[in-house]
């Protein structure tokens, strides 16, 4: 049977590589995908707590699931702020490159 600790395990091992792809691309979108990554990584461990959750009366409560529909939403923002930013940037500069932003002067 699967336990928690598997999940906890998994939901680590994703956030590691999706920290992993922020930390060592150069592109903007890849950057904003290894984000990604991150946010499911968590939406697997708040599901996984929420399953494994003692119940209350009988009832398992889901807010752990209430949780993850929040973090969608973030994400779902996030990403289209990002992409808009994204966008500009490759107007002005002609390039996604995270360390020709780096020196971006307004």
């Amino acid at each position: 049977m699967i336990q928690l600790e598997h999940y906890l395990y998994l939901s680590g091992l994703v956030f590691t590589l999706g920290l992993c792809g922020v930390m060592m691309r150069r592109n903007v979108i890849l950057v904003l995908m290894g984000v990604e990554i991150m946010l499911n990584a968590a939406n697997l461990a708040l599901i996984a707590f929420n399953k494994y959750m003692l119940p209350i009366d009988g009832i398992v409560e889901p807010k752990g699931q209430v949780f993850v529909f929040f973090t969608i939403a973030v994400a779902a923002a996030e990403v289209a702020v990002a992409l808009v930013i994204a966008v500009a940037l490759f107007r002005r500069l002609d390039t996604v490159n995270v360390d020709d932003v780096a020196n971006l002067r307004w």
